[in-house]
């Protein structure tokens, strides 16, 4: 007869073996997947200068695009539990994928908007952080820091595209650089999504309890208790003010600082001076620091949150004000010098505070609840591309767009610190 120990220590090695190709195929989905939706700061230019249409309307294809992708996210977060997640992906990148390859073809306004505005936006609905968080977290008992990290890594990586698909639209043209670039995520990314993605097994990847019932272990029993015991619905959650201060923190820092960093960085840099290919190799250091900042972000599993997020916040800021002094091309040290720390410190919160989501209202209805922060977001992202790009064609500057990257960043920061989710529910070898 078999030894059942030694049967056992086999199942164990598999599901801890398992989940982290989980999580890596979770990477890579992300990174290419979110790599076609954050091209458009590349093709933006491009659309711009061959049509001849304004900054403000084309702009707002991009911030369409949010929008969907928002209110789609809370339907998601409620389904990913009900279609197998193999599925699920893969339907997300044929989608997105599909929508690229039809950009190609776009001749006027209504054709971006629907393609790129509304089927871009559904495969990314399909592939984003609501449904790949549901999928990989419940994967992993403890260190969820380290697995937000990672995850938004690959969207730092989708950053650092940006000089490639510059170089594909300067070699054969931007039509034909979304064809490319569309059918290449789909042939890379579905088989392996097919093949390599699965649920948890219903007794956890190793058999233990969840990171719920780990965390409430000899902990002493105090504020927050409320935080560390019992499954949190999506209505509960909406009657605390802690989910609504995080929620427009979100609106600040992904949905308006981010966002217009995404949308308008190259065309900024375009603006003073720098020739495209410059620009697009500034945006790709931004997009490698904000990886470096997103892997560094999981030290928030043992320092807190908030020593994490706010200095992270900090550093953003003060990469904004160097902005203010960059007038021509004459010194590239400091548009990398910008790209580099903006990158970093950008990087580095929202893994924290979707970390801090998972700290704090934990439970079967986490995938709901993790959309309705994403609904929070997009109606930011919704907003500031379009926003941005409207204040430049009035005004022909970017500095008013400035002043409002300063005032996002220091808010969210503010209600972080007023969430204190430190003091609400520590997280494993965290200081109180």
């Amino acid at each position: 007869m078999p030894d059942t120990r030694q049967c056992s220590i086999r199942s164990l090695s598999l599901g801890k073996g398992r989940r982290w190709v989980v999580l890596a195929i979770g990477f890579l989905v992300m990174a290419l997947g979110f790599g076609l939706r954050n091209a458009f700061s590349v093709f933006y230019p491009e659309i711009v200068a061959d049509f001849g249409w304004s900054r403000g309307g084309t702009a707002a294809m991009f911030s369409l695009n949010i929008l969907i992708y928002g209110l789609l996210s809370p339907f998601v977060g409620g389904i990913v539990e009900r279609i197998r997640p193999q599925v699920l992906l893969s339907a997300g990148i044929v989608v997105i994928g599909g929508g690229a390859v039809l950009c190609g073809f776009a001749t006027t306004e209504w054709h971006f908007y629907l393609l790129y505005g509304v089927l871009v936006a559904v495969g990314a609905a399909l592939i984003g952080v609501t449904p790949l968080a549901a999928i990989v977290t419940p994967w992993f008992s403890r260190n969820r820091g380290l697995v937000f990290s990672i995850l938004a890594s690959g969207f730092g990586v989708s950053l650092v595209s940006a000089s490639l698909v510059q170089y594909l639209i300067s070699t054969y043209g931007w039509r034909n650089a979304y064809f490319i670039t569309g059918l290449t995520v789909i042939a890379v990314v579905v088989p392996l999504t097919l093949l390599f993605i699965r649920r948890v097994p219903a007794t956890g990847p190793d058999g233990t309890a969840t990171e719920t019932t780990v965390q409430s272990q000899g902990r002493p029993e105090g504020e927050s208790a409320l935080w560390r015991h019992g499954d949190w619905t999506l209505r509960r959650t909406l009657r605390t003010p802690q989910f609504w201060m995080l929620w427009v923190a979100g609106f600040l820092q992904i949905g308006i600082a981010e966002k217009i960093a995404i949308a308008h960085q190259v065309y900024f840099f375009r603006d003073v001076g720098y020739s495209p290919m410059e620009s697009a190799l500034f945006y790709s250091v931004f997009g490698v620091f904000f990886v470096v900042g997103t892997l560094g972000s999981s030290v928030s599993d043992r320092l807190g949150r908030e020593r994490v997020y706010l200095p992270a916040c900090g550093l953003s800021i003060a990469s904004v004000v160097l902005l203010f002094v960059i007038r021509d091309a004459s010194q590239p040290w400091m548009a990398n010098l910008f790209a580099a720390c903006f990158g970093l410190g950008l990087g580095a919160m929202p893994p924290v505070m979707f970390a801090a989501v998972s700290d704090l209202f934990h439970g079967k209805s986490y995938g709901s609840i993790l959309g309705m922060m994403v609904l929070g977001v997009s109606l930011g992202g919704a907003v500031s591309p379009w926003l941005a790009g409207y204040i430049h064609d009035v005004t022909g500057s970017y500095t008013p767009s400035l002043f409002l990257l300063l005032g996002a960043l220091t808010l969210c920061g503010l209600l972080f610190r007023f969430v204190a989710p430190a003091r609400l529910a520590p997280v494993l070898g965290g200081r109180k």
